[in-house]
C-alpha cells in the first residue's frame, strides 16, 4: 500500500492505494505534504487537483475500498449523484431499492473511505439541510459551493 499527502483547499488529503486501486482518501487538518508521490497514486493526485482548480467533474480511478456488500452497494449509488447535484438520505435509500434502510443508508455513507472521488458530500437532509459529514460540515458547504452551477460573483 502506498501512501501520499497533498495539499488541498480543505486540508491535507491522504491518499492511500496500490495496483489494485484507491482504499482511501481522508482529509486532515495537519500533516506533512509528499514531495515525491508513488506511481501508482499519480494519477489520482493529478485528478483531485484538476478537482479543486475546477477543470473536473468525473473521476477515472480504479477503486478498492474495503467495505461490507452493503457499504459497497451504498458508495456506489454516491457515485450515480452527478456532480453539482444533490440528493437526500432517503432519495439514496430509494434509489438502491429499500426507503426504510435510511438509518443503514446513512450509516454507510458515514463510512465512506474515499473523500471527494465517492462523493458522500451530496447527500443532505430531506428538507435540505446539511447534515453529518466526517470532513465537517465546512468543508461539506465548501465542497458543494465548488460543485455549484451558479456561481456567486462579486458585486464591486
Amino acid at each position: 500500500m502506498e501512501t501520499a499527502y497533498i495539499k488541498t483547499p480543505l486540508g491535507i488529503a491522504k491518499i492511500e492505494g496500490d495496483e489494485n486501486g484507491l482504499s482511501v482518501i481522508s482529509v486532515l487538518d495537519d500533516a506533512e505534504v509528499t514531495t515525491v508521490i508513488p506511481e501508482v497514486l499519480e494519477d489520482a493526485v493529478y485528478q483531485l487537483q484538476e478537482y479543486f482548480r475546477g477543470e473536473r467533474t468525473t473521476f477515472s480511478i480504479d477503486l478498492n475500498p474495503e467495505g461490507t456488500d452493503f457499504q459497497k452497494k451504498v458508495w456506489n449509488g454516491l457515485l450515480e449523484i452527478p456532480y453539482g447535484k444533490t440528493c437526500s438520505y432517503l432519495e439514496l435509500s430509494k434509489d438502491l431499492g429499500d426507503p426504510k434502510a435510511i438509518r443503514a443508508v446513512a450509516a454507510a455513507n458515514g463510512k465512506n473511505p474515499l473523500w471527494i472521488i465517492v462523493p458522500c458530500h451530496r447527500v443532505i437532509g430531506s428538507n435540505g439541510s446539511l447534515t453529518g459529514y466526517a470532513g465537517g460540515l465546512h468543508r461539506k458547504k465548501w465542497l458543494l459551493e465548488h460543485e455549484s452551477p451558479a456561481k456567486q460573483t462579486s458585486l464591486f
